[in-house]
Protein backbone atom coordinates (compact mmCIF):
# COMPACT_ATOMS: atom_id res chain seq x y z
CA UNK A 1 0.00 0.00 0.00
CA UNK A 2 3.20 2.31 0.04
CA UNK A 3 3.26 3.17 -3.28
CA UNK A 4 -0.46 4.15 -3.18
CA UNK A 5 -0.07 6.59 -0.58
CA UNK A 6 3.16 8.46 -1.99
CA UNK A 7 1.27 8.05 -5.75
CA UNK A 8 -1.82 10.41 -3.70
CA UNK A 9 1.07 12.06 -1.68
CA UNK A 10 2.52 13.08 -5.30
CA UNK A 11 5.61 11.70 -4.62
CA UNK A 12 5.98 9.40 -7.37
CA UNK A 13 5.94 12.42 -9.79
CA UNK A 14 6.05 16.02 -10.03
CA UNK A 15 2.72 17.30 -10.59
CA UNK A 16 1.85 20.64 -12.98
CA UNK A 17 -0.78 21.94 -10.41
CA UNK A 18 -1.36 25.33 -9.05
CA UNK A 19 0.10 25.63 -5.54
CA UNK A 20 -3.92 26.15 -4.18
CA UNK A 21 -5.00 23.21 -6.09
CA UNK A 22 -2.01 21.18 -4.47
CA UNK A 23 -2.81 22.39 -1.07
CA UNK A 24 -6.43 21.21 -1.06
CA UNK A 25 -6.03 18.23 -2.51
CA UNK A 26 -3.24 17.57 0.50
CA UNK A 27 -6.06 18.90 2.81
CA UNK A 28 -3.33 21.12 3.26
CA UNK A 29 0.62 21.31 4.57
CA UNK A 30 1.21 21.26 8.94
CA UNK A 31 3.16 24.78 9.03
CA UNK A 32 4.70 24.89 12.73
CA UNK A 33 7.57 26.03 11.14
CA UNK A 34 6.86 28.46 8.69
CA UNK A 35 9.52 27.63 6.42
CA UNK A 36 8.82 23.85 6.01
CA UNK A 37 5.73 24.25 3.27
CA UNK A 38 7.49 25.46 0.87
CA UNK A 39 10.19 22.35 0.79
CA UNK A 40 6.88 20.39 0.81
CA UNK A 41 5.46 21.99 -2.11
CA UNK A 42 8.30 22.24 -3.97
CA UNK A 43 8.90 18.31 -4.05
CA UNK A 44 5.89 17.71 -5.28
CA UNK A 45 5.33 20.29 -7.73
CA UNK A 46 6.67 20.83 -10.82
CA UNK A 47 7.41 24.45 -11.73
CA UNK A 48 6.94 25.59 -8.17
CA UNK A 49 8.52 28.49 -7.02
CA UNK A 50 8.81 29.93 -4.02
CA UNK A 51 7.04 33.48 -4.52
CA UNK A 52 4.26 31.60 -5.51
CA UNK A 53 3.06 30.76 -2.31
CA UNK A 54 4.18 34.11 -0.51
CA UNK A 55 1.99 35.74 -3.24
CA UNK A 56 -1.14 33.77 -2.57
CA UNK A 57 -0.02 34.37 1.50
CA UNK A 58 -0.13 38.24 0.47
CA UNK A 59 -3.67 37.94 -1.59
CA UNK A 60 -5.03 35.85 1.41
CA UNK A 61 -5.87 33.39 -0.83
CA UNK A 62 -3.96 31.45 1.67
CA UNK A 63 -3.67 31.33 5.16
CA UNK A 64 -2.14 29.84 8.63
CA UNK A 65 -4.01 28.48 11.33
CA UNK A 66 -4.61 26.14 13.87
CA UNK A 67 -6.90 23.14 12.04
CA UNK A 68 -5.96 19.16 12.31
CA UNK A 69 -5.07 17.86 15.38
CA UNK A 70 -5.05 21.58 17.02
CA UNK A 71 -2.18 22.42 15.08
CA UNK A 72 -0.69 25.06 12.56
CA UNK A 73 -1.64 24.49 9.46
CA UNK A 74 -1.06 26.22 5.64
CA UNK A 75 -4.27 25.66 3.87
CA UNK A 76 -6.50 27.45 1.15
CA UNK A 77 -8.70 30.36 2.76
CA UNK A 78 -12.01 28.47 1.11
CA UNK A 79 -10.59 25.72 3.25
CA UNK A 80 -9.76 27.45 6.50
CA UNK A 81 -13.46 28.65 6.61
CA UNK A 82 -14.87 24.94 5.88
CA UNK A 83 -12.98 22.52 7.87
CA UNK A 84 -12.38 25.11 10.83
CA UNK A 85 -16.18 24.53 12.47
CA UNK A 86 -15.65 20.78 11.31
CA UNK A 87 -12.63 20.45 14.15
CA UNK A 88 -13.29 22.57 16.29
CA UNK A 89 -14.05 19.49 18.95
CA UNK A 90 -10.30 19.01 18.21
CA UNK A 91 -9.52 21.99 19.63
CA UNK A 92 -11.64 22.08 22.47
CA UNK A 93 -10.53 18.75 23.43
CA UNK A 94 -6.34 20.24 22.99
CA UNK A 95 -7.68 23.13 25.20
CA UNK A 96 -9.15 20.98 28.17
CA UNK A 97 -6.39 18.39 28.05
CA UNK A 98 -2.88 21.55 28.10
CA UNK A 99 -4.75 23.88 29.96
CA UNK A 100 -8.02 21.93 32.50
CA UNK A 101 -7.26 22.86 35.78
CA UNK A 102 -6.31 26.72 35.24
CA UNK A 103 -9.40 26.80 32.53
CA UNK A 104 -11.51 25.97 35.97
CA UNK A 105 -14.63 28.51 36.35
CA UNK A 106 -13.49 30.41 33.28
CA UNK A 107 -16.64 30.77 31.01
CA UNK A 108 -14.96 29.86 27.47
CA UNK A 109 -17.82 31.36 25.67
CA UNK A 110 -17.60 34.66 27.21
CA UNK A 111 -13.36 34.48 26.00
CA UNK A 112 -14.62 33.92 22.74
CA UNK A 113 -16.80 37.18 23.24
CA UNK A 114 -13.96 39.35 24.23
CA UNK A 115 -11.94 37.99 21.81
CA UNK A 116 -13.87 38.94 18.61
CA UNK A 117 -14.17 42.43 20.29
CA UNK A 118 -10.37 43.34 20.89
CA UNK A 119 -9.04 41.46 17.62
CA UNK A 120 -11.74 43.51 15.54
CA UNK A 121 -9.63 46.56 16.40
CA UNK A 122 -6.24 45.39 14.85
CA UNK A 123 -4.63 42.10 14.77
CA UNK A 124 -2.17 41.55 17.73
CA UNK A 125 0.64 38.85 18.94
CA UNK A 126 -0.58 36.22 21.00
CA UNK A 127 0.99 38.09 24.42
CA UNK A 128 -0.69 41.00 23.49
CA UNK A 129 -3.98 39.30 23.02
CA UNK A 130 -3.23 37.68 26.37
CA UNK A 131 -2.25 40.75 27.88
CA UNK A 132 -5.84 42.67 26.55
CA UNK A 133 -7.63 39.29 27.96
CA UNK A 134 -5.90 39.67 31.94
CA UNK A 135 -7.52 43.33 31.86
CA UNK A 136 -10.94 41.62 32.21
CA UNK A 137 -9.82 38.34 34.18
CA UNK A 138 -6.82 39.39 36.25
CA UNK A 139 -6.63 36.53 38.47
CA UNK A 140 -5.88 34.28 34.83
CA UNK A 141 -2.61 34.20 33.66
CA UNK A 142 -1.88 35.91 30.30
CA UNK A 143 -0.91 32.68 28.24
CA UNK A 144 -3.64 30.45 29.27
CA UNK A 145 -6.31 33.57 27.81
CA UNK A 146 -4.54 33.64 24.71
CA UNK A 147 -4.21 30.04 24.56
CA UNK A 148 -7.88 29.58 25.31
CA UNK A 149 -8.71 32.69 22.58
CA UNK A 150 -6.45 30.48 20.14
CA UNK A 151 -8.69 27.14 20.30
CA UNK A 152 -12.95 28.71 20.91
CA UNK A 153 -12.42 31.58 18.43
CA UNK A 154 -11.05 30.93 14.57
CA UNK A 155 -8.05 32.87 14.26
CA UNK A 156 -5.64 33.23 11.46
CA UNK A 157 -1.86 34.88 11.17
CA UNK A 158 -1.82 37.89 10.35
CA UNK A 159 0.61 39.77 8.55
CA UNK A 160 2.03 36.54 7.62
CA UNK A 161 5.47 35.43 8.03
CA UNK A 162 6.50 34.80 4.64
CA UNK A 163 9.67 32.66 3.27
CA UNK A 164 12.79 33.47 5.08
CA UNK A 165 10.40 34.81 7.99
CA UNK A 166 11.03 37.79 9.80
CA UNK A 167 7.54 39.39 10.37
CA UNK A 168 6.16 38.93 14.30
CA UNK A 169 3.39 36.78 14.21
CA UNK A 170 0.38 38.37 14.84
CA UNK A 171 -3.01 36.93 14.66
CA UNK A 172 -6.70 37.82 13.63
CA UNK A 173 -10.63 36.89 13.50
CA UNK A 174 -10.43 34.52 9.91
CA UNK A 175 -13.85 35.58 9.61
CA UNK A 176 -12.92 39.14 9.44
CA UNK A 177 -9.41 38.56 7.52
CA UNK A 178 -11.08 36.89 4.60
CA UNK A 179 -14.30 39.02 4.64
CA UNK A 180 -16.74 35.92 5.32
CA UNK A 181 -18.35 33.45 7.74
CA UNK A 182 -17.41 30.29 8.81
CA UNK A 183 -19.03 27.19 7.31
CA UNK A 184 -22.21 25.59 9.04
CA UNK A 185 -20.80 22.00 7.70
CA UNK A 186 -19.27 19.85 11.00
CA UNK A 187 -19.97 16.37 9.88
CA UNK A 188 -16.57 14.68 9.74
CA UNK A 189 -17.62 12.15 6.32
CA UNK A 190 -16.46 14.58 3.86
CA UNK A 191 -13.07 15.16 5.42
CA UNK A 192 -12.46 11.48 5.90
CA UNK A 193 -13.22 11.24 2.09
CA UNK A 194 -10.66 13.81 1.53
CA UNK A 195 -7.89 12.43 3.75
CA UNK A 196 -8.60 8.95 2.01
CA UNK A 197 -7.87 10.43 -1.77
CA UNK A 198 -4.62 12.22 -0.57
CA UNK A 199 -3.50 9.50 2.50
CA UNK A 200 -5.48 5.97 1.36
CA UNK A 201 -5.78 3.39 2.17
CA UNK A 202 -5.86 3.96 5.60
CA UNK A 203 -7.00 2.66 8.86
CA UNK A 204 -9.32 4.12 11.33
CA UNK A 205 -5.93 4.91 13.63
CA UNK A 206 -4.54 6.70 10.61
CA UNK A 207 -7.26 9.21 10.38
CA UNK A 208 -7.72 9.31 13.98
CA UNK A 209 -3.99 10.05 14.73
CA UNK A 210 -3.96 13.24 10.89
CA UNK A 211 -7.26 14.76 12.11
CA UNK A 212 -7.24 14.74 15.96
CA UNK A 213 -11.10 13.36 16.04
CA UNK A 214 -12.69 11.51 18.05
CA UNK A 215 -15.83 8.89 16.75
CA UNK A 216 -13.74 8.12 13.64
CA UNK A 217 -14.47 4.18 13.64
CA UNK A 218 -18.17 5.30 13.47
CA UNK A 219 -17.65 8.07 10.95
CA UNK A 220 -16.04 5.40 8.76
CA UNK A 221 -18.33 2.43 9.63
CA UNK A 222 -21.25 4.93 7.74
CA UNK A 223 -19.25 5.42 5.14
CA UNK A 224 -18.15 1.82 4.53
CA UNK A 225 -20.86 1.28 1.70
CA UNK A 226 -18.24 3.91 -0.39
CA UNK A 227 -15.15 2.40 0.52
CA UNK A 228 -13.11 -0.61 -0.81
CA UNK A 229 -11.90 -2.32 2.12
CA UNK A 230 -8.42 -4.14 2.45
CA UNK A 231 -6.36 -5.72 5.03
CA UNK A 232 -2.62 -5.31 5.96
CA UNK A 233 -0.33 -8.12 7.14
CA UNK A 234 -1.04 -7.64 10.65
CA UNK A 235 -5.08 -7.91 9.44
CA UNK A 236 -5.92 -4.23 10.43
CA UNK A 237 -8.76 -3.19 7.76
CA UNK A 238 -7.61 -0.51 5.84
CA UNK A 239 -10.38 1.52 4.14
CA UNK A 240 -9.99 3.25 0.27
CA UNK A 241 -11.46 5.53 -2.41
CA UNK A 242 -13.12 2.06 -4.83
CA UNK A 243 -11.12 4.11 -7.74
CA UNK A 244 -8.50 5.58 -6.15
CA UNK A 245 -4.82 5.25 -7.85
CA UNK A 246 -2.79 2.01 -6.59
CA UNK A 247 0.31 1.53 -8.66
CA UNK A 248 2.21 -1.67 -8.78
CA UNK A 249 4.61 -2.40 -5.34
CA UNK A 250 7.73 -2.30 -7.73
CA UNK A 251 6.38 1.22 -9.35
CA UNK A 252 9.85 3.53 -9.24
CA UNK A 253 9.95 6.01 -6.11
CA UNK A 254 12.34 8.75 -7.16
CA UNK A 255 14.58 10.82 -4.14
CA UNK A 256 12.75 13.40 -2.70
CA UNK A 257 13.10 15.60 0.02
CA UNK A 258 10.07 16.12 2.63
CA UNK A 259 9.81 19.11 4.33
CA UNK A 260 9.60 18.86 8.31
CA UNK A 261 6.56 17.89 9.67
CA UNK A 262 5.54 16.69 6.57
CA UNK A 263 2.16 14.65 6.61
CA UNK A 264 3.52 11.79 5.17
CA UNK A 265 4.60 10.46 8.43
CA UNK A 266 2.34 13.04 10.45
CA UNK A 267 -0.73 11.29 8.95
CA UNK A 268 -0.51 8.23 10.04
CA UNK A 269 -0.59 6.18 13.42
CA UNK A 270 1.26 3.29 11.63
CA UNK A 271 4.35 5.11 10.14
CA UNK A 272 6.15 1.50 9.29
CA UNK A 273 4.85 1.82 6.04
CA UNK A 274 7.62 4.69 5.02
CA UNK A 275 9.84 4.20 8.65
CA UNK A 276 11.93 1.45 9.98
CA UNK A 277 11.57 1.30 13.41
CA UNK A 278 15.41 1.96 13.96
CA UNK A 279 15.04 5.28 12.16
CA UNK A 280 12.35 6.29 14.71
CA UNK A 281 14.57 7.64 16.82
CA UNK A 282 16.56 10.03 14.52
CA UNK A 283 13.73 11.86 12.68
CA UNK A 284 12.77 14.19 15.23
CA UNK A 285 13.97 16.13 18.82
CA UNK A 286 12.87 15.12 21.73
CA UNK A 287 10.65 18.28 22.10
CA UNK A 288 8.30 17.30 19.22
CA UNK A 289 10.38 19.03 15.91
CA UNK A 290 10.21 16.88 13.20
CA UNK A 291 12.91 17.05 10.93
CA UNK A 292 13.36 17.57 7.14
CA UNK A 293 13.56 13.83 5.84
CA UNK A 294 15.14 12.39 2.77
CA UNK A 295 13.35 9.57 1.08
CA UNK A 296 14.80 6.85 -1.23
CA UNK A 297 12.72 4.08 -3.01
CA UNK A 298 9.77 5.47 -0.61
CA UNK A 299 11.09 5.12 2.64
CA UNK A 300 12.51 7.54 5.15
CA UNK A 301 16.85 7.37 5.00
CA UNK A 302 17.99 10.06 6.27
CA UNK A 303 17.32 13.86 7.37
CA UNK A 304 18.48 17.30 5.89
CA UNK A 305 18.68 20.38 6.78
CA UNK A 306 18.97 23.91 4.95
CA UNK A 307 21.79 26.36 5.62
CA UNK A 308 21.22 30.07 4.48
CA UNK A 309 23.98 32.86 5.06
CA UNK A 310 24.39 36.10 3.47
CA UNK A 311 26.01 35.10 0.76
CA UNK A 312 26.17 31.40 0.43
CA UNK A 313 23.94 28.66 1.09
CA UNK A 314 24.03 25.10 1.68
CA UNK A 315 21.90 21.22 2.12
CA UNK A 316 23.14 19.22 5.10
CA UNK A 317 22.18 15.58 3.97
CA UNK A 318 22.95 13.27 6.58
CA UNK A 319 21.95 9.38 5.59
CA UNK A 320 20.74 6.94 8.24
CA UNK A 321 22.83 3.94 6.16
CA UNK A 322 25.72 4.59 3.46
CA UNK A 323 24.19 5.28 0.09
CA UNK A 324 24.28 3.20 -3.38
CA UNK A 325 26.33 5.34 -5.81
CA UNK A 326 22.99 5.79 -8.15
CA UNK A 327 20.75 6.78 -4.83
CA UNK A 328 24.00 9.20 -3.67
CA UNK A 329 23.95 11.16 -7.36
CA UNK A 330 20.45 11.45 -7.42
CA UNK A 331 20.08 12.97 -4.02
CA UNK A 332 23.05 15.56 -4.57
CA UNK A 333 20.80 16.53 -8.08
CA UNK A 334 17.65 16.98 -5.71
CA UNK A 335 19.76 18.92 -3.20
CA UNK A 336 21.37 21.40 -5.79
CA UNK A 337 17.88 21.91 -7.90
CA UNK A 338 15.91 22.55 -3.98
CA UNK A 339 19.26 25.11 -3.46
CA UNK A 340 18.84 26.86 -6.70
CA UNK A 341 15.12 27.45 -5.97
CA UNK A 342 15.42 28.12 -2.10
CA UNK A 343 18.18 30.58 -2.52
CA UNK A 344 18.79 31.72 -6.00
CA UNK A 345 19.82 34.94 -4.82
CA UNK A 346 22.94 33.37 -2.92
CA UNK A 347 26.11 33.19 -4.87
CA UNK A 348 28.04 30.60 -2.81
CA UNK A 349 25.90 27.06 -3.05
CA UNK A 350 26.49 23.47 -2.25
CA UNK A 351 25.13 20.53 -0.88
CA UNK A 352 27.24 19.04 2.01
CA UNK A 353 26.66 14.77 1.79
CA UNK A 354 27.21 13.67 5.60
CA UNK A 355 28.66 10.29 6.28
CA UNK A 356 25.89 7.77 8.01
CA UNK A 357 24.32 8.32 10.95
Amino acid sequence: MARATLERQWLLRRHDMSVAAALEHLVGLQAQATDQPYFGLWTRLANFAFQDLDRLVLQKDVVRCALLRSTLHLVTSRDALRLRPVLQPVQDRALAAAHGPRLAGLNLAEVAAATREILAERPLTYQELGERLRMRWPDRGGDVLANAARNVEALVQAPPALWGGGARVRVTLMSEWLDEPLGDEVEPGPLVMRYLAAFGPASVADIRAWSGLAGISEVVEALRPRLRVFKNEAGVELFDLPNAPRPEPDTPAPVRLLGGFDGLILGFADRSRFLDDAHRRHIATVNGIFHPLILIDGRVAGVWKLIVAKRAASVELTPFAPLQANHRSDLVREAEALLAAAAPDRPDRDVRLKPAQ
